[in-house]
């Protein structure tokens, strides 16, 4: 059985976040076959093209830490029905300099949780946009929770079966979609420096 490498960003910089729970119970009852890594977002600077020429370490780990993953997986809550701006920012630090695009080709997906009734759905719209332009190939199946501290314990383990067995299989398409999707890759992304399309 191969094994994949998931790099996965906690869009909420709050020490106590709800999606940070639940990107726990999600590495809980995730496939064998699916290493997680989180990709720290706290302390990069607001992205400028000024650093372009010479990107501060902060921004050249990220960039290594997308780089080496095999699929990303974004958690992330929704701030006023948009993308939290710490994750965007992130984002932006991943995709740059032009040419040098380091989601592109990267199997992703999107969950998040929310004490509300539409669970992230906004912000995993507008997600899906940005990843799009990304050359991101995105996994499909909606993951919006309605968060209830109930069905989590201390140590992240989602105890409450219905949430449990959704998540699970969740993860488990997940993972069949990293592996089509890294059967199926090819070079040539947008963002490419020079791409020899007659040699295609």
């Amino acid at each position: 059985m191969a094994t994949y490498k998931i790099g996965y960003f906690v869009g909420s910089l709050a020490t106590s976040s709800i999606n940070r729970t639940l990107s726990k119970a999600v590495i809980k009852l995730s496939p064998p076959e699916l290493e997680f890594t989180e990709i720290p977002i706290k302390d990069l600077p607001l992205y400028s093209w000024d650093y372009d020429s010479n990107y501060p370490p902060e921004g050249r780990a990220l960039k290594e830490a997308i780089e080496a993953s095999d699929g990303i997986l974004f958690v992330s809550p929704e701030y006023n029905r948009s993308i939290p701006g710490a994750l965007k920012n992130a984002i932006d630090w991943g995709s740059r300099p032009w040419g040098e695009n380091s989601f592109a080709r990267k199997p992703t997906a999107i969950i998040g949780t929310s004490p509300g009734g539409i669970g992230t759905a906004v912000m995993q719209a507008n997600m899906r946009s940005v990843l799009s332009f990304l050359d991101a190939p995105q996994f499909n199946s909606e993951g919006y929770i309605t968060f209830n501290a109930e069905a989590y314990n201390d140590d992240g383990e989602c105890t409450d079966e219905s949430t449990a067995a959704f998540l699970r299989h969740y993860m488990s398409e997940y993972a069949a979609f990293v592996e089509r999707v890294l059967v199926a890759n090819a070079p040539g992304h947008i963002g490419d420096a020079e791409v020899d399309y007659a040699r295609k």
